[in-house]
C-alpha cells in the first residue's frame, strides 16, 4: 500500500500550487486534500478558537476534497481529528511565494501549518516557491501562471525522501523554497534575519482620514549559508526548523539577573544584596 499524505496549504483549496503538489505526489502517495476554503495568506499559526469550522467535502479537478472555513492549521487539526486521518506526513504548500528567514515564518500561513501538523506529533514538510514579481502573491492563485514543473519534481524527491527515513534529529518541521528559475542544486541552509525592509505608507481616504499601508521590498541577499543567499543562487534551500523557541544561551545570564529576587511569594519585598 502506498503511505498517506495529508496536503493543505494557506493559498486555499483552489490554489494551483495546491494542485501542482497533488500532482507531484499522488503517482507516490494515498493523498487527501484538506485546505483553507479561502485565501489565508500571513495567518501564521492562528487557530479558530472563537467560532465554528466548516469542513465540506468538494471536488475540484474531478478529485475529492476538503474546503475547510477557517486556517492553515485549522485544517491540519480537522485532518487529524475531525476526519481522522493518520497520515504518513503533512505537507503544505506550493505556496505561492518564498517564506525564507526569521519574519517569513512566523507570519507564514504554510509553515504555520507544518508547525502545527509536527506539534501534533505528525512530521511536516512545507513547500515554497519564489515569485518574480511580489505582487503575484496577491493575485488570483487559481490561475497563477508560473511554471510549477521544477517545483513538482523538488516536493516528490523531498517527500519520497521522508516517506522512507525519518527526519534528522531536532527537525520538527523541514522549510523547502524553490527558486522561480532552479539552476543549482540542494542546499541546506539556516534562516535568514529578515525577508523585506519594513515600511509603512500613509495615505488619505476620500474623506482625509489616515489610513496606512504595510509594505517594503524585498532585501537584496544575506551571507553564505541563509535561505535568501541559496535562493538567490538558485539553489533549492532546504531549512530545517525546530518548535522549540527557548533561547538556552540566554539562560545564565538570566539567571543571575533574578537570582535574587526582589520579592518573595509570601509578599514581603526583600533587600537586594
Amino acid at each position: 500500500m502506498k503511505p498517506t499524505i495529508l496536503l493543505t496549504n494557506d493559498d486555499g483549496v483552489n490554489s494551483a500550487g495546491l494542485w501542482a503538489a497533488y500532482e507531484a505526489l499522488a503517482p507516490i502517495a494515498e493523498v487527501t486534500v484538506v485546505a483553507p476554503a479561502t485565501q489565508q495568506s500571513a495567518v501564521g499559526r492562528s487557530i479558530s478558537i472563537f467560532e465554528p469550522i466548516r469542513a465540506n467535502a468538494i471536488v475540484l479537478n474531478g478529485l475529492k476534497a476538503y474546503a475547510v472555513g477557517g486556517k492553515p492549521t485549522d485544517s491540519v487539526i480537522i485532518g487529524l481529528y475531525a476526519l481522522s486521518l493518520d497520515p504518513a506526513l503533512v505537507v503544505s504548500g506550493i505556496n505561492i511565494g518564498e517564506n525564507l528567514s526569521f519574519e517569513s515564518i512566523m507570519t507564514s500561513g504554510t509553515v504555520g501549518a507544518a508547525l502545527e501538523a509536527a506539534n501534533q506529533g505528525t512530521p511536516s514538510i512545507a513547500f515554497s516557491l519564489q515569485v518574480e514579481d511580489q505582487g503575484d502573491k496577491f493575485d488570483d492563485p487559481r490561475y497563477h501562471c508560473q511554471s510549477f514543473e521544477d517545483a513538482k519534481t523538488v516536493v516528490r524527491e523531498v517527500c519520497t525522501t521522508f516517506l522512507s527515513r525519518k527526519f534528522p534529529p531536532g527537525a520538527d518541521v523541514i522549510n523547502v523554497n524553490i527558486p522561480s528559475h532552479l539552476t543549482g542544486r540542494y542546499e541546506v541552509t539556516r534562516l535568514s534575519r529578515k525577508l523585506f525592509l519594513t515600511g509603512v505608507e500613509k495615505r488619505l481616504d476620500p474623506r482625509g482620514r489616515p489610513y496606512f499601508w504595510i509594505n517594503g521590498p524585498l532585501v537584496g541577499d544575506d551571507e553564505e549559508g541563509t535561505d535568501v543567499h541559496a535562493i538567490r543562487k538558485g539553489n533549492v534551500s532546504l531549512t530545517p526548523i525546530t518548535l522549540d523557541c527557548t533561547a538556552p544561551e540566554a539562560n545564565s545570564e538570566l539567571g543571575s539577573l533574578f537570582s535574587a529576587p526582589y520579592r518573595d511569594f509570601s509578599g514581603c519585598t526583600r533587600e537586594v544584596p
